[in-house]
């Protein structure tokens, strides 16, 4: 479908045109809401004709992803994904944590994908605990002569420097490798065995550790609050809830028979029921193998469900069962999603009320002449004149927007010179922003008087008449670890308005400034270290980039580096004798890695 202009609205598909089209131009065929917005701006309707459903699914699929319809659902495709690895062809495997796009590049198992860091991270912390494997990197591996810590308080059993043989460090890596795949029992019958084995061989610490873990797989068993499939296979699980313009789907993920966590999609403005709305998401969404689990299930019936299947099998390469159940325990998880479903856009709904509150108050406090639908917020940092550097951060309709954030070197103003900072970045971003037409409604600037004045130069200079911009300062004299006021500059004012402390407008505006000011610092951080880095190194002769990052994986530090002997600098490769002449004789390096 498309308008007057040749671009493509909508994409769809059917068996019989004319029965679905009527369901678009009937007087009364269709309820949704953006139908009549959607039927405002056809002019055209253009038809291809395949030989079976299968083909029909993966054309669409594909047109969709080129034309990106405005009436259509659409996924971005530069998803990242967590998994937790384990590389058993190495001698003293570990587990870790991989985050990848499409496929991942490395051989191993890989347990996931997680849909959230936060869930990924909690079980790799509970694997650590339960088994004693390391958590060092391989270069740390090679180049330890002693424990470290972690053996101290029993976390690791040392395979760096042969405190544990093969066979017993190999226990414990299949012992990770069991709970992942959620066979509790199993593993705690071995364990049971091996330590059984342990205690008549006199091994005691060996079995104080698995006694440790023993104990440790049962406290979590027993009170284990995830949800467990008796099936026991990996299973998604898709519900759809809609109401008037948008839409969620919920993505229920179990792993090995658990529940491993839950994803959700927002659309907004999209002209698919449900049964379109979730075959074009599974098309769009499951595009790499290692993501297509063996069942999915839908909360809504779904149309060519067979040709879905196939199309899911080709890529998998393993057979792929899709179903609406009916009934029994696959369609109590189906009520689960939607409950969830139901859940998350409601939530979606009452944090956007409560925003859209904040910024009428925002508006009525601070006497903006525009409603800051989007806001940008600026702050500088440095360290005694050096690595001045700043940063933009930007807020949508209350919620931080993370494509909107800049960072920014300082490169005209002079050392320490804070307004002549503040005055390069609005000036370089507000310039840009009028050329893209991508002007904010509000401008948030950490400071006082002076930094809203120089905002208000800009503006003058830009002849920009339609951004606000108010400065935000901590109360003066303020040095208590209580709750604090702040000071809001307001343009051509005297007096600065001063929120209570527990003002929920407060609270909103400190969560901008804060932000803007934790991007700067960090950013400042990581320049303060890179220019400390090439201090020491980047200016010696002969030392590139190659040799450097060679001597660092080898050494751990630049102070292990010029602390090596010239045997072990001649092991590294690259690495000539007058490249050591320079290392072991160059003060400047030596004087840079001390400090």
């Amino acid at each position: 479908m498309k308008n007057a202009t040749g671009a493509v609205l909508y994409i769809g598909k059917a068996k019989d045109l004319r029965n679905r089209l009527k369901q678009y131009f009937a007087k009364h065929g269709d309820s949704r809401a953006m139908i009549p917005f959607l039927i405002a701006e056809i002019t055209t309707i253009d038809t291809i004709i395949l030989e079976s459903e299968k083909q029909a699914l993966l054309l669409e699929n594909t047109l969709i992803k080129k034309h990106q319809p405005k009436y259509n659902a659409l996924l971005k495709d530069d998803k990242t994904f967590i998994s937790l690895a384990i590389n058993k062809q190495h001698k003293w495997p570990m587990v870790r944590l991989v985050r990848y796009k499409g496929k991942p590049k490395e051989k191993g198992l890989y347990f996931g994908p997680y849909p959230h860091a936060h869930a990924a991270r909690e079980t790799l912390d509970l694997i650590n605990r339960l088994f004693p494997l390391r958590q060092c990197s391989d270069e740390e591996l090679r180049r330890r002569t002693r424990p470290c810590l972690l053996y101290s308080i029993k976390r690791c059993i040392a395979p760096c420097v042969g405190f544990c043989s093969k066979e017993e460090y190999d226990l414990f890596v299949d012992g990770a490798i069991r709970f992942l795949r959620g066979q509790d029992k199993e593993i705690l019958k071995r364990l049971r065995e091996d330590l059984e084995k342990a205690s008549e061989q006199l091994e005691f610490e060996r079995a104080a550790a698995l006694l440790k873990t023993i104990q440790q797989i049962e406290l979590i068993v027993n009170h284990d609050t995830l949800i467990a499939k008796a099936a026991g296979q990996d299973t998604d699980v898709l519900a759809v809830y809609r109401e008037g313009y948008d839409a969620i789907v919920v993505q229920l993920l179990w792993r090995e028979g658990k529940l491993t966590g839950a994803e959700h999609y927002e659309f907004t403005k999209i002209a698919e029921d449900e049964s379109e709305l979730l075959s074009s998401f599974v098309l769009q969404h499951y595009q790499a193998s290692e993501l297509i689990p063996r069942e999915i299930l839908f909360s809504h019936p779904v149309d060519l469900i067979e040709p879905l299947a196939e199309a899911l099998q080709e890529l998998a390469q393993h057979k792929v069962h899709l179903q609406h159940p009916s009934k029994g325990e696959k369609q109590r998880l189906t009520e689960i999603a939607l409950k969830n479903a139901k859940t998350f856009f409601h939530q979606k709904r009452d944090r956007q009320e409560i925003n859209e509150k904040l910024l009428i108050d925002l508006v009525e406090t601070c006497k903006l002449t525009r409603y800051p639908q989007k806001i940008e917020c600026f702050d500088t940092s440095n360290s005694a004149g050096t690595e001045h550097v700043a940063c933009m951060v930007g807020f949508n309709n209350g919620e931080r927007d993370k494509k909107k954030t800049r960072l920014f070197r300082i490169r005209l103003a002079q050392a320490g010179d804070d307004y002549g900072a503040m005055r390069e970045i609005l000036l370089r971003r507000l310039s840009k922003a009028k050329e893209e037409d991508d002007l904010p409604d509000l401008v948030i600037l950490d400071g006082g008087k002076g930094q809203l004045n120089i905002a208000l130069e800009i503006f003058k200079e830009l002849d920009i008449a339609s951004v606000d911009a108010i400065a935000l300062a901590k109360e003066a004299a303020r040095h208590d670890k209580g709750l604090s006021r702040e000071r809001i500059y307001l343009p051509h004012k005297e007096e600065s308005l001063l929120l209570e402390a527990r003002s929920p407008l407060l609270f909103f505006l400190q969560r901008i400034r804060d932000e803007a000011h934790r991007m700067a610092i960090g950013f400042h951080r990581k320049r303060i270290k890179k220019a400390t880095l090439k201090s020491a190194l980047d200016d010696l002769p002969g030392i590139g980039a190659v040799k450097r990052q060679r001597l660092l994986r080898k050494f751990g530090s630049i102070k292990r580096v010029l602390e090596a002997s010239e045997e072990e600098l001649a092991r590294v490769e690259g690495i000539t004798k007058r490249d050591i002449a320079t290392l072991k004789h160059s003060p400047s390096a030596r004087k840079d890695a001390g400090s």
